[in-house]
């Protein structure tokens, strides 16, 4: 198989390697398309804390594709599917995992694509126990954006919206514009994207935002004059950009409830504690996606309440992964989600 490999920082090849047969309890993946992010940007200049990454390694860990090969031990049904899956590589046995949340493993971090290998080759050998089916009618590439997703179900499920509350989501990138659809399945009265540039504000009312602002035009700063601040029961934050928290923090109002997905640089600008306290404001926080929030995903992409294909702009194939990695970091507003496709992507002619 062909698969990208990042040896060290800036430094990767097209290496030939063969699949690496399914041990007991995993599947071999003929993958369709794999999508990058800024973590893989990251993974390539070489800015992501070391912890989180081990080199060389194969990126890529949003992706799609159909089972080739079952191991010993998992369902023969399973090959042929149309599958996604998770990331993150759980112990399944320490208090945190048993609590239902893996992504807060004790035994340490483990991600395909980061410290395993990764997506981003003709295929992918993985515990079949991460495995998501897809609906056999599945757009393989929209559903390559089921990771994200899953990290946006995340952050949804921990703000709990409820029928006619008035809900904003800061960030128009990919977790931003999934957020948003899976906020609108719970009939909010107001729901609001604050986006980068009004760029984005098309295909947001596409999606079902009622509403859309420009970062730099929502004035908030703590400035309980601004039309925006203390207006809304929920937000969610996805950006990760330097002061968007402080912005999601003044747009709540008392007692209101802040999820935090976005993983802003270094220097930040912070929450105040004080105004937290005094607001009595809730805040809860998203790293990954537990299971229950990719089944969550899974669900409303496969009955249609989550549209993933509007947000892929570009696609490249993985001899082009260094001009993809460029794409990504561009800041052009047209650059949306971009996948990779590889050399001879899964064939779902004939696919059940």
């Amino acid at each position: 198989m062909t698969a990208v490999v990042v040896d060290e920082p800036g430094d990767f090849r097209l290496a030939d390697l063969a699949p690496r047969a399914p041990g007991r309890g995993e599947a071999l993946v003929r993958v369709h398309a794999c999508g990058l992010c800024g973590s893989d940007r990251e993974l390539f200049r070489g800015t992501r804390p070391a912890e989180y990454v081990r080199y060389p390694v194969t990126p890529g860990h949003e992706w799609s594709g159909v089972v080739e090969t079952a191991g010993e031990g998992v369902d023969p049904a399973l090959v042929g599917r149309k599958v996604v899956g998770e990331g993150f590589r759980n112990c399944q046995t320490c208090d945190r995992c048993r609590d239902g949340d893996p992504t807060l493993c004790t035994a340490g971090y483990d991600e395909t694509g980061f410290t395993q290998p990764g997506a981003m080759a003709d295929t992918l050998t993985l515990p079949a126990r991460l495995l998501h089916p897809l609906p056999d009618d599945a757009d393989l590439e929209a559903a390559a954006l089921l990771e994200p997703a899953a990290c946006s179900a995340a952050a949804v499920l921990a703000a709990g919206a409820t029928v006619g509350d008035r809900v904003a989501v800061v960030g128009d990138g990919a977790l931003g514009l999934t957020a948003l659809q899976l906020l609108a399945a719970a009939s909010p009265a107001e729901l609001l994207l604050i986006g980068g540039g009004p760029e984005r504000a098309g295909l947001a009312a596409e999606l079902g935002a009622d509403s859309f602002r420009d970062k730099d035009s929502v004035g908030t700063g703590g400035d309980p004059a601004a039309p925006l601040a203390g207006r809304f029961d929920v937000v969610v934050e996805t950006a990760g950009a330097p002061t968007s928290a402080h912005t999601a923090a003044a747009l709540l109002r008392r007692g209101g409830r802040l999820v935090l997905t976005g993983i802003p640089p270094e220097g930040a600008t912070g929450l105040d504690p004080t105004d937290l306290v005094v607001r009595r404001l809730d805040v809860r926080t998203v790293f990954g996606a537990p299971p229950r929030a990719w089944s969550h995903a899974v669900r409303a992409f496969g009955v249609g309440l989550l549209r993933t294909a509007p947000l892929v702009t570009h696609r490249r194939p993985l001899e082009e992964f260094a001009e993809a990695i460029e794409l990504v970091g561009s800041g052009d507003p047209a650059v949306g989600k971009v996948l990779l496709i590889p050399s001879t992507p899964a064939d779902t002619e004939g696919v059940p």
